[in-house]
């Protein structure tokens, strides 16, 4: 439990600033570098302004984070709205508090982050080609996480300046160890004549017609540029394929692996250079004499931290140590032992215990591989020319795809209707139907380039709509009777319920009652929070329910997603107290359980900043019905 209050406490712009250089960054391409500025403003906060093509990428976000949950996808999209809304109405806040964060901080952060990271290094070369395929300069990336850290900075001022008290560690344990005891009677779902007349069905009808609404659909045209296409029509000599392969080669190469040891004989004022020397060539000798180098390191060496793992240094990476000892190391064989090589701390024996050569793939192995790689490189420049002249004509020519389809040279293509929600082909991509759906394209223009993927931009058009309608009654109503047969149906189990729970609140026993509806009287006694022998539901209704007052047991219903109704009889209450494993977790709980608070205070900041911020939300008319 204190494991997962922990977990729960990582508040939300924990890592706002990974998000900035995730997905969002990804999907920053040529969207961005084509945009002409005509897509409608989804909401707004203050000056700050959001588009749909934002909410497009907070919403991948989530759905890449909760991929396989089971969560609803419009749920999904009004959670990431809200998170954009929020994290402008946060940095607001931070903007106008002053909080600052220094250069050398954000260098700092930059540099620990895996993205731009080799071996646990920072590689220079990975930050700049990330800046290049994002067409961003290294200030306006900087800009970017100096912002999530400046958040960061108010959330940890927040959260972390909360704190907890023993008591109410103990509190927690009592409410969290508490034990309860019940018996309970399970009714069965109640059966109902199935007869239904056409007034009952024709009045749902007519008091649930949105239930019965087919959503507005539509169709489009469209042209589209895929960068595999161009890259499958791009010449290719032998030639020019090998010399590819040459420039590449290190990505077809598996590095070489080496493991050292060493054994070191310290040069200071108390171990003359000559005295160290002379010990290192002692120690050579009985290397030479077959004693075993890790056993001579434990004995001899004068590095007391690797003399215990037998002199090992582990993975040898040049560079690391000076170049005399680098030079030797890479000289030697597997099990070869060097001379004494002298660094700044003294004198070294080093073995090669590892050795793992440098492989490469031959041209001939990657032929294919290449192949695919340098047409896609050749057709890049050519791609992006041709969407930026894609964006040019579509805009000039608002109208129609046709001077499009012709000066390019690519078919016009049509998908089958489709709503904002659901489609197919092209249509199954959510760029695509959230476009489709903009007031650009209803009012007969075409839409933006929309970068569906890297390397894949269309432009659309709407060719015919259907607006939203309800189904005639014919077709529904077998919907409409299965529909009053369950409202039917928990209506009457309901009153079961409620007749048994009155005769038992009455006085009489709950046994009785088993025996008088042929039900089954059960019994739980001592359960606990993390019961699985119950239902969830059921077991979460129990620890709910008010406790018995002046010794007189509570009686509540609970339904079940069956259907069925649990009759409940709350009998005992027993407060919780800390096992001696809580006592001794007493740091991690007050930590914790302060965290959580701090966190709770931190939402609450939130909530304050949101209520007083000029907030405005302008979606369109079916996105603004999926808002919770």
């Amino acid at each position: 439990m204190l494991t997962k209050i922990r977990e729960k406490t990582q508040g939300a712009f924990a890592a706002v600033i990974l998000l900035m250089i995730a997905v969002p960054f990804a999907l920053w391409g040529i969207n961005n570098y084509l945009d002409g500025g005509r897509e409608p403003v989804v909401a707004s906060v203050g000056s700050k302004e959001f588009y749909q093509r934002d909410v497009l990428r907070a919403y991948e976000q989530y759905s890449q984070e909760l991929r396989g949950l089971g969560i609803d996808e419009a749920q999904l999209k009004a959670q990431a709205l809200d998170k954009l809304i929020q994290d402008e109405v946060l940095l607001q806040y931070v903007h106008a508090r002053g909080l600052a964060v220094t250069d050398e901080d954000v260098r700092t952060f930059i540099k620990t982050l895996p993205y731009f990271q080799t071996d646990g290094a920072y590689a220079e070369e990975k930050y700049r080609a990330f800046l290049a395929a994002q067409r961003m300069t290294s200030a306006d990336f900087v800009d970017r996480v100096r912002q999530g850290m400046r958040m960061q900075q108010l959330q940890d001022g927040v959260v972390n300046s909360s704190f907890a008290t023993t008591s109410d560690v103990e509190r927690f344990f009592a409410i969290q160890n508490q034990q309860r005891s019940v018996e309970y009677l399970t009714i069965p779902v109640q059966k109902v004549s199935a007869q239904l007349s056409d007034e009952q069905i024709a009045a749902y009808y007519q008091q649930h017609q949105a239930k019965f609404e087919t959503p507005e659909q539509v169709s489009v045209a469209y042209v589209e540029l895929l960068l595999t296409d161009m890259a499958k029509k791009t010449p290719v000599t032998e030639d020019s394929l090998k010399a590819f392969y040459e420039a590449q080669k290190s990505q077809y190469s598996t590095p070489e692996r080496r493991k050292i040891s060493h054994i070191l004989f310290l040069v200071n004022a108390q171990n003359p250079a000559e005295a160290a020397l002379a010990k290192a060539e002692k120690a050579k000798q009985a290397v030479l004499a077959n004693r075993d180098f890790a056993q001579l390191a434990a004995e001899l060496s004068e590095d007391t931290i690797t003399a215990k793992q037998g002199g090992d240094l582990g993975l040898f990476t040049p560079g690391v140590m000076e170049p005399a000892f680098d030079k030797a190391a890479l000289a030697l064989k597997q099990g070869e032992v060097s001379e004494p090589v002298r660094s700044a701390f003294g004198y070294h024996l080093i073995k090669v215990t590892e050795l793992t050569p440098e492989t490469v793939k031959t041209f001939a192995e990657v032929r294919d591989e290449l192949l695919k790689e340098y047409q896609k490189n050749q057709a890049e420049t050519a791609f992006y020319e041709l969407a930026e002249r894609l964006s040019g004509l579509s805009f000039e020519h608002p109208d129609t795809l046709q001077t499009v389809a012709e000066t390019l040279a690519v078919p016009i293509k049509k998908t089958a209707f489709f709503t904002l929600d659901q489609g197919e082909g092209l249509a199954a991509n959510e760029k695509v139907r959230a476009a489709a759906f903009t007031d650009e394209v209803r009012q007969g223009n075409n839409s933006e380039v929309i970068e569906l993927e890297a390397g894949h931009v269309v432009v659309l058009r709407q060719v015919e709509r259907k607006p939203a309608a309800v189904k005639p009654l014919s077709e529904v109503k077998a919907i409409i009777s299965a529909a009053l047969i369950a409202e039917q149906t928990l209506a009457a189990t309901q009153a079961k319920t409620e007749q048994i729970k009155a005769a038992a609140v009455a006085g009489q026993a709950l046994s009785e009652l088993a025996s008088t509806h042929r039900l089954i009287l059960k019994q739980a006694k001592a359960l606990q929070r993390r019961d699985v022998t119950l239902p969830p539901a059921l077991l979460a209704a129990i620890f709910r329910a008010a406790k018995p007052a002046a010794e007189k047991p509570s009686y509540f219903a609970v339904p079940l997603p069956t259907g069925e109704q649990v009759l409940v009889r709350l009998t005992e209450v027993v407060e919780g107290v800390m096992s001696e494993q809580d006592k001794k977790a007493m740091d991690l709980a007050l930590q914790n359980l302060g965290q959580a608070w701090g966190q709770a205070e931190f939402n609450a900041l939130l909530g304050s900043l949101k209520a007083g911020a000029d907030i405005d939300i302008n979606l369109p008319p079916i996105a603004a019905a999926e808002q919770p």
